[in-house]
């Protein structure tokens, strides 16, 4: 199971596609419709596809697996009664499978079959152009943060990874979080983080941003959970949107951390405590995006076997 692409609905999604190509430093992936792509350095055909629309809203979050996998979360799903529906993606790259509705709205898409492309070379230290990779999380906001851990473990296969006041973080495989649940109070979209090729390309991916008059609402630094370097913006079409890299790798061996085990002397909220957090902007960009299902569920028995 991988984490793919976030497909999100704006206005003016045609401005927001051009910011994310010229300042952000993703690559134009084509456009279907009203619907822009963007993708980065590695083999997914794209990583974020912007709709245009009235207003703002998370149409998906995909995940990449085999029809095995998918088959267990298709049974899972109906065993818990969740709303679901079969999918064929129209998406550059296609495949085909499931898409889920989660308890708090969360929409994921889980594709078997999608094709990947192939990686963009020569980009990084041979230019000035910083490029993500690939995405390495996307986080939500939970209104029930614990509850919504639980299910992903019980219904997706997912695995909670630790738990700090602030968030419950979720696996999907070797990675420490492909997710991750904040505890909000509310439910929408906390942020899109992508992974860069290593920490230098974070930080010239802040000196880019900083050239064209963009700084960190948080950053840099580097988390407890996962030991990644990051550095949050606040995106001008609104979410938040980070550059991290070096997520860590755990083992199934891996013991979930708890609250009092992220804990950090005073004044600091990582390892680093370097930067300061623009806590109330944040906030705001973080209720930005909610949740709208686009479809109506349909019978799944064929993926989950009964």
């Amino acid at each position: 199971m991988k984490l793919r692409s976030i497909e999100l609905a704006l206005p003016k999604a045609a401005e927001a596609h051009r910011w994310m190509i010229d300042i952000w430093g993703c690559a134009d992936a084509g456009q279907q419709g009203d619907t822009f792509y963007l993708r980065g350095s590695g083999t997914f055909p794209y990583l974020v596809s912007l709709s245009e629309s009235a207003d703002n809203f998370v149409r998906s979050t995909t995940f990449v697996c085999s029809p095995d996998r998918l088959a267990q979360v298709a049974k899972a799903a109906l065993a818990r009664g969740l709303n679901a529906a079969p999918c064929v993606s129209s998406d550059p790259g296609g495949g085909e499978g499931l898409v889920v509705e989660l308890a708090e709205g969360e929409l994921l898409r889980f594709l078997v079959g999608a094709e990947e492309v192939a990686p963009i070379e020569g980009h990084s230290k041979a230019s000035r152009r910083v490029m993500p990779v690939k995405l390495t999380h996307v986080v939500f906001n939970a209104a029930d943060a614990e509850a919504s851990g639980d299910l992903v473990e019980e219904v997706l296969g997912f695995r909670v990874s630790d738990r700090t006041k602030g968030m419950v973080f979720v696996r999907c495989n070797e990675a420490h979080h492909s997710t991750a649940f904040a505890r909000a109070g509310f439910s929408s979209l906390n942020h899109i983080a992508f992974e860069m090729e290593d920490l230098d390309s974070v930080m010239r991916g802040i000196g880019c941003m900083r050239d064209h008059g963009f700084a960190p609402a948080w950053g840099p630094g580097r988390h407890g959970p996962g030991d990644n370097v990051y550095a949050y913006y606040i995106a001008p079409f609104g979410p938040v949107i980070e550059y991290s890299t070096a997520v860590e790798k755990v083992g199934d061996d891996y013991q979930a951390g708890e609250p009092d085990d992220w804990t950090w002397p005073e004044k600091r909220i990582d390892q680093w405590g370097v930067s300061d957090k623009d806590f109330a902007g944040l906030r705001i960009a973080e209720e930005a995006f909610r949740f709208r299902r686009e479809w109506d569920p349909a019978p799944i028995e064929q993926f989950a076997g009964v």
